[in-house]
């Protein structure tokens, strides 16, 4: 009989996430598509974050569990906003929204520290969107696959800016389809 080794937590939240961001890629899922299949992923898991951030993988699964949160919580607000359910739910999720965003950069910040700042880059990146312009800015470790990630906080690039990593010019971005690809 033969024994197949169960993939670690880890092994398979990577393979899953580069799985979808490879269907992403190659237009086999919208970008609505692929947040649903990220948020299905930790729903079906009952996920949780980890309180200590003491490893980049862990760092990288909290910031994709906060960031799949955050914009799960704003396409619910945008779904009610119109609706007579609005005053009561609207508020709710855009608060939601943003306590997930902020716990995301906090996520972006350790996996920062954890690296040092090293082989890390950061700059503005160019949007369709006009409320992302001029405020929507791109980290990518460069040593690391599929380590790209985007904020528009400013106590966290002034965090950037302090360590001499943000390149202070706009830039398209490595994922400039999807930063650019509505999802609601």
């Amino acid at each position: 009989m033969k024994h197949v080794k169960k993939k670690s937590l880890f092994e398979d939240f990577f393979e899953h996430r580069s799985f979808l961001i490879m269907q992403y890629t190659n237009g086999d899922l919208t970008k609505r598509e692929f947040l649903q299949k990220n948020f299905d992923y930790f729903a079906l898991r009952n996920a949780k974050p980890y309180i200590k951030v003491d490893s980049y993988e862990k760092g990288m699964y909290n910031y994709q569990y906060y960031n799949v949160m955050a914009k799960y919580y704003r396409s619910l607000a945008i779904d009610v906003r119109n609706t007579k359910k609005h005053t009561r739910y609207y508020g709710y999720y855009l608060n939601l929204t943003n306590k997930y965003y902020h716990l995301k950069d906090k996520s972006v910040l350790s996996i920062l520290k954890l690296q040092n700042f090293e082989n890390t880059v950061s700059y503005y990146v160019k949007c369709e969107s006009k409320s992302l312009r001029n405020e929507l800015y791109e980290i990518v470790l460069e040593d690391k696959k599929e380590a790209i990630f985007h904020s528009k906080a400013p106590w966290l690039l002034n965090i950037l800016k302090n360590e001499n990593i943000f390149e202070d010019e706009m830039k398209t971005s490595i994922i400039d389809q999807y930063i650019n690809e509505k999802y609601y």
